[in-house]
């Protein structure tokens, strides 16, 4: 009963800060370690877990997405084929081969939300662009970014959003809570795509009751944090995606 309540507990957890800031895995993937789950199974458990949440955290931000259609259309396939590829890749290859440099690609979004703001600035005294009217190569920058990103996000997941948001600052000049939205979406459309692969392709790998739990506390946190998020400052956001992200590189570099 005590590791159900846990379990569900970080999936709420999860559910709430992935919507707000991202870097969710980093409560639920340790939770499951905590109680003796392998590696690959509270990897996969815990990704299968919280598409829940991630949908119902792109609901609470839709109104976040109007406009964004045509943009869209080329970052939703970008991000789908990102997140079958990774979720490939975790189950043919060692884990130990990416995830060393986990920490250096959270270092980089980390950055990227810091100067972002000065980037923005810097963007709109010149075109000003947002996804509607950037330039086609500069767009296509922005695609190929959210490719590899969904590559990350099928294979580990970890503060995927924090890289995402790094990414679309300092290469957008869209508002925050509007990249938070479209992080949403597409982070959700990476879990649920590499969650298709892995009930196809190792099945064994899926643990029921984990998913279950982590999936009932990421639901409800996702309707959360869409309500909490909303209310919060652009400078609050940006610290609170800094503290997640030092926190994520603590974690990997010190506690494994």
């Amino acid at each position: 009963m005590l590791e159900a309540i846990a379990v569900l507990a970080a999936g709420f957890w999860a559910g709430m800060i992935n919507v707000v800031v991202g870097s969710g895995t980093l409560v639920t993937f340790p939770t499951l370690l905590l109680f003796g789950y392998p590696p690959l199974v509270a990897n996969v458990s815990n990704n299968i877990g919280l598409v829940g949440g991630g949908i119902t955290g792109t609901v609470g931000y839709r109104r976040e997405l109007a406009g964004h259609g045509p943009a869209l259309r080329r970052l939703l396939p970008a991000s789908v084929l990102g997140g079958s590829t990774g979720a490939v890749l975790l189950l043919v290859l060692p884990a130990d081969a990416f995830r060393m440099i986990v920490p250096a690609l959270i270092a980089v979004g980390l950055v990227m939300v810091v100067w972002g703001p000065a980037l923005q600035r810097r963007a709109r005294r010149g075109t000003g662009p947002d996804l509607a009217t950037m330039s086609p190569r500069r767009l296509a920058v922005v695609v190929a970014g959210i490719y590899l990103l969904g590559i990350y996000g099928g294979y580990f997941g970890a503060a995927q959003g924090v890289l995402i948001v790094g990414l679309m600052s300092a290469l957008t000049a869209e508002g925050l809570q509007s990249i938070t939205g479209l992080k949403n979406l597409l982070t959700t459309a990476v879990n649920a795509v590499a969650a298709i692969a892995f009930l196809i392709l190792s099945p064994e790998s899926v643990d029921w009751t984990a998913v279950a739990l982590i999936a009932a506390g990421a639901t409800l946190g996702g309707v959360a944090g869409a309500r909490f998020g909303r209310r919060l400052s652009p400078l609050l956001m940006r610290t609170l995606i800094v503290v997640v992200g030092l926190a994520a590189i603590v974690r990997m570099l010190f506690f494994g």
